[in-house]
């Protein structure tokens, strides 16, 4: 996906062991483990404004394309 920008997060271990554990559950990559649940908390409190040709499911399956 175009438009993605670097940003370095500092995550509490128990935090991180969590998200990783989630994202191997999944079977996502850390990274896309971790902008799903922010996407998801944005869509959920209505602050992401997507097109109206592009779901975030459509996301999704183009980040887990990316990923493999």
């Amino acid at each position: 996906m175009a438009g993605k920008k670097p940003y370095a997060l500092r995550l509490s271990e128990p935090v991180m062991t969590a998200m990783q554990r989630w994202a191997d559950d999944d079977l996502r990559s850390l990274n896309a483990q971790i902008e799903w649940v922010l996407r998801e908390a944005l869509k959920k409190s209505g602050r992401l404004k997507l097109r109206p040709s592009l779901t975030v499911e459509a996301v999704d399956d183009v980040e887990r394309n990316d990923d493999e």
